[in-house]
């Protein structure tokens, strides 16, 4: 048994995974692989490079493979209920969409914060007693609780058959809504009473008896009454009575679990019925679907799910990479022979959503990979229509599981996203706030025009961005638009510097926009032909162009790729020793992530940063600017209608520093890095030295600890079994 079945991974995508040599699964892996299997919702936050791909994909092909062979195979039935009905929960089927419920029933979720949701208990009480159950707000929202009959829809209230009181403190019957008893919020407890002699439902509010809130009409009386709940971005946690309640029962009322049965009735819309048939999905109905920022990032996962599935055989599975920059035509055909996984870039996946070129109806996993570049680029609402589309509860009765993940998790926007869509997600938190991770040496070069002044006497010199085309800018002064043309030529000059300081023959190189990426990629060819053999990688690029020049990269026949953020988040190259930023990053997070190319699988990385002592003048192409950049060339700063800014990295690098908690080494401009400021001599690119015990001394010392583990499980099931058979 390999270790990732230790995790529960069956043996078929072991194999593939041992075929790669991952010996031991990652500590991502290892915490993500069996939540996602056990049907949670995941929030991963890890370093980049960790196997993020695979604790995801993993799990995933597992049980779409899985589901189509018991759809196969005739092991899902006739019969599918709601996880078998069990009495007095909350109905998985019997709700609003964007309404979660725990698997025990008991706690109902919505993260809408425009749409009321709701959703019914599993049974109902009619004839004759008297009845009390309590519901709990554990979070903020609007809330209303109370009582509902099959004839009501789910907004209870809002009908003549649903009976409701609302976290604003008012009681509401058939869209009356008057005031009763007093508001009620998070922590408040509220008893839902139901006296089917008088025929009246009353509600208390932390014990207190708020007096009768409804009489039932004479018409609705052979009704049968079902707790019942609505909500708008709140959650409330449900007690039927099968333990102790927060408060007293009023006298004359009993729980409502210990009904009598000739006066319980199952909800008839809390099971759910469908053949074998109806299981299986129509061949543009995809299992599962992956969303990544980049078409890199998605060839990237495509290509891992491609190896792992290797050995999953009868029935075959069918992943399907969707991106941009191929036929529609082709694309369309493809689907309709059939998929079962789709990776996809966000806007080509909308595009055929909404010719109906792709169905959710089948829909088990929703991945948003590199979260906080997806929300980056503005794909916000984008996310939030395709959630709102996909069914919350399958046809087989599985619920729809979302797996987030990125190296920035901590993001604002990706916490308030995961609060809004996710089901009682897991967090998956390897890495706490963004850290570097101990195989990277970063540091930090100053660009002093006014003290390095090589630049006045450049006889060759890179391209710089035309930003300062109109201005009056010439070596005899010293005017801030002069130094800022200085900084340019000074970065270019300071990169072939630092490739022969440290003898670079593979690096990653970040430039803040595409111009300034076509521009360096014109001057190292200029400069040293073959010695700075280099390809770009940006969105100006044809997707064609950028696959190749990624491959080229990959597969060592150039030395450099240069690239803006978008272009390679994500994108994992093995072994890649040596990044550099010839401008810092505005966003802090983005800095973790560039730097994070280098220093993987515990071999040693080097990232230099180059930093202006002086302010910069850049372009910025906002929304306001009609070509949004192309072909642009209006230098005019942007408060006077403009596309440029004055860039400060010294005040970006002062955030990153308070961002990470720590002081970036800095190092003179000959590039040289101090050895002593580390532990020993270091070769970039390969394992550090004299570190203790190496990874395979590390799998050795593992292998009696899963051993040893295994044996323990293995007696933990006898012991169970023997008990069973007692």
């Amino acid at each position: 048994m390999t270790a990732f079945e230790e995790f529960g991974v069956i043996p078929e995508l072991a194999k593939a995974v041992d075929e790669m040599e991952w010996l031991l699964p990652t500590d991502v892996q290892a915490e993500a692989i069996p939540l996602i299997l056990g049907g949670g919702d995941v929030l991963m936050a890890a370093e980049t490079g960790s196997g993020k791909t695979g604790a995801f994909c993993l799990p995933i092909l597992q049980i779409v493979w899985e589901t189509l062979r018991d759809i196969k195979e005739g092991k899902i039935g006739k019969s599918v209920a709601s996880h078998s009905i069990l009495p007095w929960r909350m109905s998985f089927f019997d709700r609003g969409n964007a309404l979660a419920i725990t698997p025990d029933g008991l706690r109902c979720q919505s993260r809408e914060q425009r749409e009321w949701h709701g959703c019914r208990a599993t049974t109902g009480v009619r004839g004759n007693g008297r009845y009390y159950y309590e519901a709990v707000v554990t979070d903020e929202g609007l809330c209303r609780v109370g009582w509902s009959t099959e004839r009501s829809n789910l907004d209870i209230g809002t009908d003549r058959f649903s009976f409701g009181f609302g976290g604003t403190g008012k009681k509401s019957n058939n869209k009356q809504f008057e005031d009763y008893g007093e508001e009620f919020g998070i922590n408040d407890c509220i008893g839902c009473l139901l006296d089917l002699q008088k025929y009246e439902i009353s509600f208390t509010k932390n014990g207190k008896n708020l007096g009768i809130a409804f009489r039932i009409q004479d018409q609705m009386k052979n009704e049968t009454f079902y707790p019942a709940v609505v909500l708008k971005n709140a959650e409330m946690q449900f007690n039927f009575g099968e333990t102790e309640f927060k408060h007293k029962i009023p006298d004359g009322y009993i729980a409502l679990c210990k009904a009598e049965n000739a006066n319980v009735k199952t909800n008839p819309y809390a099971t759910q019925t469908a053949s074998s048939e109806d299981m299986k999905p129509k061949p543009n109905a995809p299992q599962a679907i992956i969303i990544e920022p980049s078409r890199e990032l998605a060839e990237q996962t495509f290509q891992q799910l491609q190896k792992f599935k290797k050995h999953l055989k009868d029935p075959t599975l069918r992943e399907y990479l969707l991106i941009g920059g191929q036929s529609s035509k082709e694309q369309i055909n493809e689907l309709q022979r059939g998929v079962d996984i789709i990776v996809s870039t966000p806007g080509r996946l909308e595009d055929l959503l909404t010719q109906g070129f792709v169905l959710l109806t089948h829909c088990r996993f929703f991945v948003l990979d590199e979260a906080d570049g997806l929300l980056k680029q503005g794909n916000g609402p984008l996310i939030d229509r395709i959630h709102k589309q996909i069914p919350k509860i399958t046809s087989d009765g599985r619920r729809l599981q979302m797996v987030v993940c990125s190296a920035t998790l901590h993001d604002f926007e990706v916490k308030k996203m995961a609060d809004r869509l996710m089901h009682f997600p897991t967090w998956v938190d390897l890495k706490g706030e963004d850290a570097v991770p101990e195989t990277v040496h970063h540091c930090v070069v100053t660009v002093d025009p006014q003290k390095d002044l090589s630049w006045k006497n450049y006889r060759q010199h890179i391209q710089t961005d035309g930003v300062h085309a109109k201005d009056n800018v010439r070596p005899g002064n010293n005017t801030p638009e002069t130094l800022s043309e200085a900084v340019k030529m000074l970065k270019g000059d300071y990169c072939i510097r630092a490739i022969r300081e440290h003898k670079m023959d593979r690096a990653i190189i970040f430039c803040r926009t595409k111009l300034d990426c076509d521009n360096l990629e014109n001057y190292l060819r200029q400069v040293g032909g073959n010695e700075f053999s280099c390809v770009c990688l940006h969105s100006d690029r044809s997707p064609n162009e950028r696959k190749a020049n990624l491959q080229k990269f990959k597969e060592n026949r150039v030395k450099f790729l240069i690239c803006t953020d978008v272009a390679a988040r994500g994108i994992d190259v093995s072994g890649l020793p040596f990044m550099i930023n010839i401008t810092l990053p505005d966003e802090k997070s983005n800095y973790v992530h560039r730097i994070g190319r280098v220093g993987r699988a515990e071999r040693m990385g080097l990232a230099i940063s180059l930093v202006s002592t002086v302010p910069e003048k850049v372009w910025y192409h906002g929304q306001w600017c009609s070509s949004r950049g192309k072909n642009c060339w209006n230098t005019n700063l942007t408060e006077q209608k403009g596309c440029c800014i004055w860039y400060n990295e010294t005040n970006y690098l002062a955030e990153i520093e308070e961002h990470l908690g720590c002081t970036i080494q800095q190092i003179e401009t000959d590039f040289k890095v101090p050895v002593n400021e580390f532990d020993g001599k270091v070769v970039y690119g390969q394992k550090r030295k004299n570190t203790g015990s190496g990874y395979q001394d590390h799998v050795k010392q593992l292998v009696p600890i899963v051993d040893e583990l295994a044996e323990l499980e293995s007696q933990a099931q006898s012991i169970f079994i023997r008990r069973l058979l007692l």
